[in-house]
C-alpha cells in the first residue's frame, strides 16, 4: 500500500463528505449513466427509472459536490462527470467488490 501523509481533520471531513455524497444508490446510478458521455435530465430519468423530481434533487447534490458538471443549452440542462477521478474510483471499488464476491461464491461452492 502506498505511503501517504496523514490528512488533517479538515481534510478528513472533506473526504467523509465526498463519500457521503457517493453513498446513495441513485446517485451512483446517475454517475454510471454518465460514463458514456453527457445526458440531459430526461435521458437520465429514462436511464435510471427515477422520477424527475428525485433525479433533479440528486443531480443538484452531485453538482454542488463537484462530482458532476452541468451546462445549459436553451431550456435543457446537460450533465457530465465533472471530477475525472470518479470513474477510476468507481472502477477500483467495483473491481474490489467483484473480486470479493467471486471469492465468496468460490468458497460457497466448494471451489
Amino acid at each position: 500500500m502506498p505511503k501517504t501523509n496523514p490528512l488533517t481533520a479538515e481534510a478528513l471531513d472533506l473526504v467523509a463528505r465526498r463519500f457521503a455524497v457517493l453513498a446513495e444508490p441513485m446517485r451512483l446510478r446517475l454517475i454510471q449513466a454518465l460514463f458514456d458521455g453527457e445526458k440531459n435530465v430526461t435521458e437520465l430519468v429514462e436511464a435510471t427509472g427515477g422520477t424527475q423530481a428525485n433525479i433533479s434533487r440528486h443531480l443538484q447534490t452531485l453538482t454542488a459536490a463537484h462530482v458532476l458538471a452541468r451546462r445549459k443549452e436553451g431550456l435543457q440542462v446537460f450533465y457530465r462527470i465533472g471530477d475525472p477521478t470518479i470513474p477510476k474510483l468507481c472502477e477500483l471499488v467495483c473491481g474490489s467488490l467483484e473480486k470479493s464476491l467471486t471469492r465468496q461464491v468460490g468458497h460457497l461452492s466448494g471451489g
